[in-house]
């Protein structure tokens, strides 16, 4: 037995100091971690998506600062060609199996998810969408995880990742062009109606430059005396809404408040090509059933509010509706308030919220930049698409952003790639408990492991028992 081993020994050694060309075992263990890979999506809603999550240079800087890769569907339609992706160092690939973690924009086709992966984008799902409910099921099925957007917030409840100053920019404009040829189409010439849509400006500057110009002109010429005064009406307040107003307020306007409206409509004149901006907040939608308007209560306890925005629709010539919502407040618009008053003075609305059959009740399907309104005839309650010179025309598209889809992709992605690392550390086999995220992403996780998280399980209520 000795003498065995001191056989081994001298064989060992031998090898040792004769260093063989060939060694069948490399004791060396300064091994490398593997890469995680990130995929991105190819935007198929409509043709009109042109919006990615993450811009080259942003890619570019990830790639450098990680290990990482990064694999990107081809598109012909991407506002950034797959040339300047694979310059920054990313892969261009029909398929993004390997992709551990992957990034869109808009909702996945159903077929698209695979097992146990972790998917980022809008799912537009926490409202209940039916839309949407079969692609949520099929995500639960697969046992992915689901991070989104819309729920990526910090301790004061405040969105960190998003479009909505884009969609308002976009849908002010859109808005304008509505106008201008719903007054056209009632015989009256203004210069609304040398707005472009959204989509026909290169660039957010050159669509700014063009408003500014309006407003000179509004300014020198004024409006037809038989238009009466313009009043614009803002519903909200937030991110979408202050875009929505950064673009009004190239005009010629006074800011006035919603009892101000109300008191002194019969003062107020567009000779001078003046235009009125109203801003509405949540005390001026809905009132208690008993006792004073209080706004955490309202949200927490909106069954006992009701909605009081109808004394209000009198005034509005143009309602610009950006509030979130759902079935549990009080609507903006109904059916049964136009039918009482079908010849009001409201003529067009900006549903930049794109709620179907939600606030504003009318808004039945979304629309596209090629097809922008509707008009609703509340006598005959019909719908037709277009507009015309009766009836209430809405615009209702309900991809705003990607009219501008250079800018908005840009400051997306510039705030999107901050949270990239995080992701990339997390093991998401762990237990939720264990997963370590930053707060805003953590609140964001719909799915964990194909189960709803604490702060959804209230949507088993829309996906059925399956899902719990």
């Amino acid at each position: 037995m000795g003498l065995f081993n001191y056989d081994i020994c001298i064989l060992l050694y031998s090898r040792i100091i004769q260093k063989p060309k060939f060694q069948p075992f490399n004791l060396s263990f300064n091994l490398k971690p593997m890469k995680k890979i990130i995929g991105i999506r190819r935007e198929d809603k409509n043709n009109w998506e042109k919006r990615v999550p993450l811009i080259p240079e942003d890619v570019k800087s990830l790639l450098t600062k990680n290990e990482l890769e990064i694999v990107i569907q081809p598109s012909s339609i991407r506002i950034f060609p797959d040339k300047s992706f694979r310059e920054s160092g990313a892969q261009i690939s029909e398929s993004l199996h390997d992709a551990d973690i992957i990034l869109g924009v808009k909702e996945i086709p159903v077929e698209f998810f695979e097992e146990n992966k972790t998917y980022i984008f809008f799912s537009h799902t926490i409202k209940g969408q039916s839309y949407n409910m079969d692609m949520l099921k099929q995500m639960i099925k697969q046992k992915c995880n689901l991070i989104d957007y819309e729920k990526i917030i910090n301790e004061n409840n405040q969105r960190l990742i998003f479009f909505g100053k884009y969609a308002g920019i976009a849908g002010m404009i859109e808005v304008f062009h509505a106008l201008g040829e719903k007054l056209k189409l009632r015989g009256f010439s203004s210069p609304f109606k040398k707005i472009k849509q959204a989509f026909l400006y290169s660039t957010v500057d050159e669509a700014i430059h063009h408003v500014q110009a309006i407003g000179s002109e509004l300014n020198e010429n004024g409006l037809d005396k038989n238009i009466g005064p313009l009043v614009f009406g803002f519903a909200g307040y937030g991110n979408v809404s202050l875009g929505a107003q950064d673009i009004f307020n190239h005009l010629p306007h006074q800011t006035i408040s919603p009892e101000d409206l109300v008191q002194n409509f019969n003062s107020l004149s567009s000779q001078n090509g003046m235009l009125y901006k109203v801003v509405f907040k949540e005390e001026h939608i809905a009132a208690p059933i008993d006792g004073k308007f209080n706004l955490s209560d309202y949200y927490k306890n909106p069954d006992i509010y009701e909605g009081i925005f109808s004394k209000w629709l009198p005034y509005i010539t143009v309602l610009v509706n950006c509030i979130h919502w759902t079935k549990k407040y009080p609507r903006l618009l109904t059916k049964n308030y136009l039918s009482q008053h079908p010849k009001g003075k409201l003529i067009v609305i900006g549903d930049i919220s794109c709620d179907i059959n939600g606030s504003i009740e009318i808004t039945h399907k979304s629309t596209f930049p090629d097809s922008p309104t509707y008009t609703y005839f509340p006598i005959k309650n019909q719908f037709k698409d277009g507009n015309y010179p009766e009836g209430v025309t809405v615009m209702a598209i309900d991809n705003l952003p990607s009219e501008f889809s250079k800018e908005a992709s840009t400051d997306f992605s510039k705030v999107l790639k901050n949270f990239i690392p995080n992701i990339l550390k997390t093991n998401f086999k762990d237990s939720f408990d264990d997963l370590n995220l930053p707060l805003p992403i953590n609140n964001g996780l719909i799915l964990h492991q194909g189960k709803l998280t604490k702060d959804y399980m209230y949507m088993n209520n829309f996906i059925g028992k399956e899902a719990a």
